[in-house]
């Protein structure tokens, strides 16, 4: 008997949060491998903030979701069935698998084999997406070195939490992490080796910044915008570089999003602001695996996962990234 396949699809571009009317849960035939193919069944999706830009009707770098399509999404899957010498049953594959429980993979969709070694979990965390966004945004963006003073945005989240600790590991001489809460805000630092946490809900953050960088920021790395960047721009140092990663706190409500008021310090410190996308490393990605294995093999650096159970609950799972319900990268397990 043919296998069916539960998918969700985008019934309606949602206006703030994802909700019950946004998407659809459908139940269609799995679809069938050609010669070169393989049937596989979807594990794991990884939830990423850009999901929600793709729900909208907006130019970016990928093509907004169709309304009636999947909702589109990196994952990872396990082969059942095998048209391929180069695919096996068991193989576990990562690629873009949408929110669905069955996927055709093969080298055309770009499917590929997970590092030798590593746990599914850590594939969609520290060595996935998120954490090589971290890697090479820091190092090749923002161009870390010794004795900065660096200041992270979204600190207690995947790429975040990641950030403060290679950070650390290249020798700044003080991490400063934005996080949400108590909770969060101890976490970063006790188990993670930040130096100081700035918690956005309490505290008066441009104050708190004066504070804990009195010379300036170096390197803020930023995955929030509004008025996180806003304070950070105010507090640079001379030459300060600014990494934009990220604007999670106006995906909900793009048509109203403001530009920085404070944009024009970069001027007078004679700083830089540089955006990048993970999609300009990809032929790099192996050079940075390499590099944060042997950190995890001595004990460097920690990755920190949510796991959400069920596809029914991904649209849950991707509000947790914007009500700050998550702490670490967030993973539904289908």
């Amino acid at each position: 008997m043919a296998e069916r396949n539960r998918r969700l699809v985008l019934a309606e571009r949602p206006t703030g949060m994802v909700d019950e009317q946004t998407v659809r849960m459908e139940e269609v035939d799995a679809p069938e491998p050609g010669p070169g193919e393989a049937l596989a069944r979807v594990r794991y999706l990884s939830i990423d903030p850009t999901i929600r830009t793709w729900m909208d009707d907006a130019p970016g770098y990928l093509p907004p979701i169709a309304i009636d399509e999947v909702v589109r999404s990196g994952g990872i899957v396990e082969v059942v069935r095998s048209n391929s010498e180069k695919y096996k049953p068991g193989d576990l594959l990562f690629g873009f698998t949408g929110w669905q429980e069955y996927v055709v993979a093969s080298e055309a969709t770009g499917y590929q084999a997970l590092p030798d070694g590593v746990a599914p979990m850590l594939a969609l965390s520290l060595f996935g997406i998120t954490g090589m966004t971290a890697y090479f945004g820091l190092i090749d963006v923002g161009k870390v070195k010794e004795g900065d003073v660096v200041v992270v945005s979204g600190a207690a989240g995947a790429t975040g939490s990641t950030v403060g600790q290679i950070a650390k590991i290249k020798g700044a001489a003080k991490v400063i992490g934005i996080a949400g809460g108590p909770k969060k805000c101890a976490g970063i630092v006790d188990e993670l080796g930040f130096d100081e946490a700035i918690d956005y809900k309490a505290d008066d953050v441009g104050a708190r910044l004066r504070e804990a960088a009195p010379d300036g920021i170096d390197l803020f790395f930023d995955n929030v915008g509004g008025e996180i960047l806003d304070a950070c721009l105010a507090q640079l140092a001379l030459r300060g570089r600014v990494v934009l990663c990220g604007a999670i706190s106006g995906y909900n409500d793009r048509g109203t999003a403001k530009g920085p008021a404070n944009y024009a310090n970069l001027i007078i410190k004679r700083g830089r602001m540089e955006g990048f996308l993970i999609l300009d490393y990809f032929d790099r990605l192996d050079e940075g695996r390499a590099e944060v294995a042997g950190w995890l093999a001595e004990g460097k650096i920690k990755s920190s996962e949510h796991i959400v159970e069920g596809l029914e609950n991904a649209p849950e799972a991707l509000n947790l990234l914007f009500t700050g319900g998550n702490t670490g990268k967030v993973i539904v397990q289908v």
